[in-house]
């Protein structure tokens, strides 16, 4: 009867796992993001960036959310010698999983698009696109809450507060690392 017990509670862990994985779902890779932000650039430069203690409490303090990497990474598109914009892609935790999304951001440090990338928490978590879209025009003098500046989703509070935190995190990347 043990070896039995102990063969149910494997089986349900193993279950679990695969039911948790399989609820994982990529939408965009990094080519394909970059692809759908800017598609009239002719090019793409990559700026890596290393932010400083008072950097990083800058952001921190602009954004109200925890900068969980002083190694941030941010994109500007170009169509001949125009600047367009900026991207940067934030991936952070939801509840227990992995989210990946993309802010698009004008020069002005404006947002244009939010787009989720991949999205590891079950998809009923995850707002319709119409809710992503009430970002733009958003920038630095904006304070995004949710449930006041941002409509909050009823069932999905973790993941709106994640993806107000991740733009507001992007606006502050630009306002310290652009701006100056």
């Amino acid at each position: 009867m043990r070896d039995i017990a102990y063969l149910f509670v494997i089986t349900m862990l193993f279950g679990f796992a695969f039911l948790g994985s399989a609820s994982s779902v990529t939408l965009y890779s990094q080519q394909e993001a970059l692809a759908l932000a800017f598609p009239d650039a002719d090019r793409m430069e990559k700026k890596t960036h290393i932010l400083s203690e008072r950097q990083a409490a800058e952001v921190e303090t602009t954004s109200r959310s925890k900068v969980e990497s002083r190694l941030v990474t941010l994109y500007s598109a170009w169509r001949g010698e125009t600047l367009l914009g900026y991207l940067h892609i934030d991936v952070h935790r939801v509840r227990t999983r992995p989210e990946g999304l993309m802010v698009v951001l004008d020069s002005e440090g404006r947002v244009t698009r939010v787009q989720v990338l991949s999205f590891g928490e079950p998809q009923e978590y995850m707002p319709v696109r119409r809710w992503y879209e009430l970002f733009a025009g958003k920038g630095p003098d904006d304070a995004l809450r949710i449930g006041r500046d941002i409509d909050a989703v009823s069932g999905a509070t973790l993941t709106t507060r994640a993806t107000a935190d991740s733009v507001r995190r992007a606006i502050a990347f630009h306002r310290v690392l652009v701006s100056g």
